[in-house]
């Protein structure tokens, strides 16, 4: 691997703003559809729990 080929990797493009949200789209387009929808179903799952938790939280506080 030469100097140039070594610059030119995608990862040193994904480090800047521009790259990563081009890494973040090209991930996309190649995300299947039913997996991006498991994604989805898990993270209103997580979002659930915090809320919960949080309101589980408050009523604690609010019992001292």
């Amino acid at each position: 691997m030469d100097k140039k080929e070594f610059y030119d990797h995608p990862g040193w493009r994904w480090c800047t703003a521009q790259g990563a949200r081009d890494h973040v789209l090209l991930l996309g387009l190649q995300t299947p559809f039913r997996e991006k929808l498991e994604w989805l179903e898990e993270a209103e799952t997580l979002a659930l729990q915090l809320r919960a938790n949080r309101e589980k939280r408050d009523v604690k506080k609010r019992k001292r």
